[in-house]
């Protein structure tokens, strides 16, 4: 069964060749775990004399090799048994087998990531050479970690509450610099402050009513119903703007979803490469060349893109194109902004006129591509039947995309996008709860305009504290703990 008071290790890099690798050590041995298989190069600097937050460079050794006569942990095995040159402490002559040459850093409860004692050993990157320690460790009193658990311990240890260890999972999968920014500003407790500072108002004012129920000598409730209306009318508008957020949130998360729509040949791909900077999609003067949807994540100026190129859309006898066709207008329907590439230096044909009929009502940028050729397309003849922004492109000369960069900011983020301080709802359980508690503040406040009893005010009240408590962990059931922390990387 596990158990938190187990000591925990895990490879805390990524698990592939590198030049740096750091396995983490956490719980009540680790200190005593870490030493057993380490020796300093000078005495003095074994792990179990450290300060906390200094390191020390050695070796992980294998004691097991010492002698057949002595058990790994045994007390008369001990390196400064092995006198040699003054302070340094020889190896070799201790029958030792080396495994790497590393520096350990020690890290004492509470002040710690866990607040637990930390071990942190910093070795080389190579996957034996981890796997080895790694084997080390466990042999002498640890076990591995389940993923997650080093920030699940931070949670359950009172250091950071839910929705700060769910955040540490954002900041590391961030695909962009909002995406982090965002992240990192939950990770600070910006959210938790806030969520905190309006459950303390309303656990305050269900304290008020039970007190004057049980009290009511002392506690008078004439003209608390207008009070409390009057504050959960701004707790209400709060909570309201934090929802409304959400959007923006999820697509500084997970990229705003960017279809490119267009007839064969007008550019679509080239478009793409553009955007990524590199020849990703395959260009050619014959129409009809991506036959299926391909898919990119691009950051633009810090703003995220989950980017689709799509086939040509038009009417096709081809059946490996008409499937592409499909497809394409899959993609459009689930798109959170469409790129419409017109190819301005021809005539606009039934293709586009279909094409626009599809899109009236959808977040549309039109991007007139081809402006280095004859221009034989109009904004007018565009906006007749499509009334959208049109930025002129080249995709050939890559002129033409400041503009679009610039509406891009403008359309999703109010044209601003210099991070602030504003919180950011980029989790669909957050926003869930807020909705939850949202609802039950409006039954208060109808309530009160009925004019209900105090006590039925109360019961309404908890109902909107128990689910802002939801997001910050405070009235969240064990399984969805385990289900968070189980999508958490290992080592993390």
């Amino acid at each position: 069964m596990i158990k938190l008071s187990d000591t925990i290790t895990a490879i805390a890099t990524g698990m592939n060749q590198g030049g740096i690798g750091v396995i983490r050590v956490s719980g009540e041995n680790a200190i005593a775990v870490a030493d057993s298989i380490f020796v300093p190069k000078k005495k003095g600097k074994e792990i179990r004399n450290l300060d906390s937050y200094t390191a020390a460079y050695g070796n992980i050794v294998d004691k097991r090799k010492l002698n057949s006569n002595h058990s790994v942990l045994d007390e008369s095995v001990n390196v400064q048994n092995y006198d040699n040159r003054e302070n340094d402490i020889n190896i070799e002559e201790n029958n030792f087998e080396i495994i790497d040459e590393v520096i350990v850093l020690v890290m004492k409860a509470p002040s710690t990531y866990t607040k637990e004692d930390v071990v942190e050993i910093d070795c080389h990157g190579g996957m034996q050479v981890m796997k080895q320690i790694l084997h080390l460790i466990i042999q002498n009193g640890a076990r591995l970690a389940e993923p997650g658990e080093f920030t699940k311990r931070a949670f359950l240890n009172g250091r950071i509450d839910l929705s700060q260890a769910e955040s540490v999972m954002d900041l590391i999968s961030a695909k962009s610099d909002l995406a982090a920014k965002t992240a990192l500003s939950q990770l600070k407790g910006n959210l938790r402050d806030k969520i905190m500072e309006i459950r303390e108002e309303i656990i305050h004012n269900i304290a008020y009513i039970e007190s004057a129920l049980d009290d009511p000598e002392h506690y008078d409730l004439d003209g608390f119903g207008d009070t409390l209306d009057t504050l959960l009318s701004q707790k209400e508008q709060e909570i309201n703007h934090l929802i409304q957020t959400a959007e923006d949130g999820q697509m500084m998360k997970e990229g705003i979803r960017t279809v490119i729509l267009g007839k064969p040949n007008a550019g679509k791909s080239s478009v793409l490469n553009v955007l990524m900077g590199k020849e990703r999609a395959i260009v050619t003067d014959i129409a009809g060349t991506t036959r299926d949807t391909l898919e990119e994540f691009i950051s633009i100026n810090g703003i995220p893109l989950n980017i689709v190129d799509t086939a040509g859309i038009r009417d096709t006898e081809d059946i490996v194109e008409k499937i592409g066709v499909d497809k394409s207008i899959e993609a459009m329907q689930n798109a959170d902004l469409i790129l419409f590439v017109v190819d301005s230096s021809t005539p606009l044909d039934e293709n586009d006129y279909q094409i626009m009929e599809q899109i009236q009502d959808r977040q549309v940028i039109i991007l007139q591509n081809k402006s280095d050729l004859q221009q034989v397309v109009s904004k007018e003849d565009i906006t007749s039947h499509l009334d959208k922004m049109i930025i002129d492109i080249s995709a050939k000369e890559q002129t033409g995309f400041d503009t679009f960069y610039q509406e891009l900011n403008d359309m999703f983020f109010h044209g601003n996008l210099s991070y602030n301080d504003e919180i950011y709802i980029t989790n669909m359980r957050h926003k869930e709860a807020l909705m939850e508690a949202l609802s039950s503040i409006k039954m208060v406040r109808e309530s009160i305009a009925a004019g209900m009893p105090e006590d039925f005010l109360s019961i309404d009240l908890m109902a909107a504290y128990e689910r802002l408590g939801y997001i910050i962990g405070e009235s969240v059931e064990d399984d969805l703990v385990e289900t968070i922390f189980r999508e958490f990387c290992m080592g993390k």
